[in-house]
């Protein structure tokens, strides 16, 4: 009709309709056992979603209106850790992450001709020192721009062990934000991933361990001067699902920090998980790695850090870099995905499973701070076997092809002979110390198959 549009000639279809047209389809087959599925987190996945599945949903969007290309570099080096920086930012990194081994590290010839207004600096510091933050900020111009990544809560959960003790790490954490720099905080939620930990638990973890400083914080008087906090994110493959973990993620935080009363921001950065690579057919790796940091850009990440395709056996290299890189400028470039704000809004399905996600991720978390914390559940190993029981059963579906990783359990090449190929010890290391806890250990799911096809080569 005239003046009608396209849209309002057709009628409106109840999710009844739809459901009863799938059951005729389906010829007597039972609808829950043929078309929907159970995910690990618990959450079952129907077939078709509809707006009515948003009426008992409270989301709110964050716009992230723009992310950025980001590239991790070894500074142990001061001086080759700059001129590597310096080449990447020209091939186009717009985020730069170092990783700085020790104190002798200068930090001031590290970022020697670095516009810090353009590019965004974290700075992964392999200890905890308030002097040397200090040194940075007292002496590199726009230094407050910086992203401090201090974690000693991450660095006992990942190393078993305090820097130096519970005590003497707070009281140190507390005084380096007393320096009021724009980031000191950073919450390793990658290792949680990487370990086996299914979504709701890593956002619960995440959630539950930013809250142990929180806590920290207010009860020194130092809650008010903390400006943002950042989140280390690692992406899966399950595309959907990664999309909403990171929505949910913003979503806690901000049900977490106005229970304390404030406003403050999040910041995102994401990389892909270690949890599905691989040595066999590694070129595979390339597609696991694109499709996570389109999920990472999806869900809202401020910056994504990309894998090398090779990374799990070889050490750094310029083509595996080059690669890494030239995905996301791709992505950002030629897919287009730096032109839509919160591109995944809307979406019955993402927008329901972002919903689904933090419900249960926040059951969980006031469940664990109902049992004392965090840092509680941590020593009485209580977190550690909770991802101990997630990571058997994916393993369990992995060595019975239930989750298949293309070239390693399925479609599998017998000519493909890696022996000779491995620059780096590619499992995990053992390495018998004393702890205080056990280490949250991170693990692939290809290594025991892995190790065996080695073993016949």
């Amino acid at each position: 009709m005239k003046g009608e549009t396209l849209f309002e000639s057709f009628r409106t279809i109840s999710a009844k309709e739809w459901k009863q047209k799938i059951q005729y389809d389906l010829k007597g087959k039972d609808y829950n056992e043929e078309v929907v599925w159970n995910s690990p987190e618990g959450i079952k996945v129907k077939p078709f979603y509809h707006a009515d599945d948003l009426k008992h949903i409270n989301i709110t969007a964050t716009p992230v209106t723009s992310w950025r290309i980001g590239q991790v570099i070894y500074a142990g080096n001061a001086i080759m850790a700059n001129e590597k920086a310096l080449k990447t930012i020209k091939k186009g990194a717009e985020a730069l992450r170092f990783l700085i081994p020790s104190e002798n590290i200068d930090v001031s010839v590290i970022l020697n001709n670095i516009d810090l207004s353009a590019t965004k600096v974290y700075l992964d510091m392999q200890f905890l020192s308030k002097s040397y933050i200090s040194n940075v900020l007292n002496t590199i111009p726009s230094s407050n721009t910086l992203i401090f990544q201090v974690d000693p809560i991450g660095h006992l959960a990942r190393t078993g062990n305090w820097y130096e003790s519970m005590s003497s790490d707070f009281i140190l954490y507390n005084k380096l934000i007393a320096l009021s720099a724009e980031n000191i905080t950073s919450i390793d939620v990658a290792l949680y991933e990487n370990a086996g930990a299914d979504m709701v638990q890593q956002l619960a973890y995440a959630m539950s361990h930013a809250n142990e400083y929180l806590n920290t914080l207010e009860e020194n008087g130092n809650l008010n001067k903390l400006k943002s906090i950042e989140f280390k994110i690692a992406v899966s493959g399950n595309y959907f699902f990664e999309i909403a973990k990171l929505k949910a993620l913003r979503n806690l935080w901000k049900i977490l920090v106005e229970a304390y009363g404030i406003s403050i921001p999040c910041h995102i950065s994401s990389t892909p998980s270690k949890r599905n690579k691989t040595i066999y057919d590694y070129n595979v790796n390339m597609l696991r790695t694109t499709t996570e940091c389109m999920s990472a850009v999806l869900g809202g990440s401020d910056s994504v850090f990309n894998m090398n395709y090779n990374s799990v056996y070889k050490k750094n290299n310029d083509f595996g870099e080059r690669i890494a890189l030239n995905q996301l400028i791709l992505l950002k470039e030629e897919s287009y995905f730096d032109k839509v704000e919160n591109p995944a809004e809307g979406s019955y399905f993402i927008e329901t499973l972002t919903g689904q996600l933090a419900e249960k991720a926040l059951i969980l978390f006031k469940a664990i701070e109902k049992d004392g914390g965090f840092l509680k559940q941590l020593k009485s190993h209580t977190i550690q076997n909770r991802i101990a029981d997630g990571a058997r059963k994916q393993q369990e579906k992995f060595n019975t092809k239930k989750s298949v990783l293309i070239g390693t359990n399925a479609y599998v090449s017998v000519e493909d002979k890696m022996a000779q190929e491995l620059e780096l010890y590619p499992f995990v290391k053992k390495n018998p110390r004393k702890t205080l806890i056990t280490p949250i250990i991170e693990k692939r799911l290809a290594e025991e198959l892995e190790q065996n096809r080695l073993s016949h080569e």
